[in-house]
């Protein structure tokens, strides 16, 4: 039995083995922890993944993957459902330890996905996920470069992110339009952080949000909101040339006392 690739779900088989075996050498982890496929379609990475980490879980929306991944693999915990609504934190504290996560992401939702998986800090160790290699350089991008925005700085504050490898359009059925990369992301939980990530997206998405105009003006409603004033050194500024910590600088500086927890 095989699974039909549907266009609405976004999915683009992986049928390369050694691009699998790249990725599943790259979550590296200890053969007892606890290892979460998101995605796993018609099971190109769970086969090698199960064999290594026998307490896999794999997360998959798709009822026609569902049904050939319970045929095809016996001891296998497959939930069906969509991955947005994954319970991280229920899931970690069943296992009593944090989560190694991996998977092929679907280009139209990676976004979210990583997004869900930033909120789930806590609970994670370690990411290894495919995705549009457009998206993965703009997650690793440094100040000044025109794909650093709002996806690199939440990234590169909340987690410590590696670009890995390529990965052709030509090793998936059906062959996408667009070329492909796997990154990494690392988690410390115990790392505390010195500002409100509430706070900090804010800042972050309303300083892109006008991308090309100085933060006086892009954040000027947001000044007036907190009655308070950008600091003079980032006022003729663009959100573009200003690092991660900056953005926490500049944060914690117009928040001031109304600094939140997390």
């Amino acid at each position: 039995m095989s699974v039909r690739p549907k266009k609405r779900l976004g999915q683009h088989f992986l049928v390369d083995q050694n691009v699998i075996g790249k990725i599943v050498e790259a979550v590296a982890a200890p053969s007892t922890a606890k290892v979460v496929e998101i995605g796993p379609g018609q099971g190109a990475l769970t086969e090698l993944l199960h064999e290594r980490y026998p307490s896999l879980s794999v997360v998959e929306v798709d009822d026609e993957a569902v049904s050939h991944l319970n045929e095809r693999f016996s001891n296998l915990d497959v939930r069906h459902q969509d991955v947005l609504e994954l319970d991280w934190s229920g899931l970690c504290k069943s296992t009593g330890d944090a989560l190694y996560v991996v998977g092929n992401l679907p280009y139209y939702i990676t976004s979210p996905i990583l997004f869900s998986l930033l909120d789930a800090r806590d609970h994670i160790r370690r990411a290894v996920v495919m995705m549009q290699k457009e998206v993965a350089e703009r997650i690793v991008a440094e100040p000044g470069n025109k794909a650093f925005g709002i996806l690199s700085v939440q990234t590169q504050l909340l987690a410590k992110p590696r670009l890995l490898f390529p990965v052709s359009r030509h090793v998936f059925r059906p062959k996408p339009d667009v070329e492909s990369a796997v990154i990494s992301l690392d988690f410390d939980a115990s790392a505390e952080l010195d500002f409100s990530v509430k706070q900090m997206k804010r800042v972050v998405r309303t300083s892109f949000g006008q991308r090309r105009k100085m933060l006086r003006k892009s954040l000027s409603g947001l000044c007036a909101e907190l009655e308070t004033e950008i600091p003079d050194e980032f006022a003729t500024l663009r959100p573009e040339v200003l690092s991660p910590p900056e953005f926490v600088t500049l944060t914690n500086a117009l928040f001031g006392d109304r600094r939140q927890k997390s």
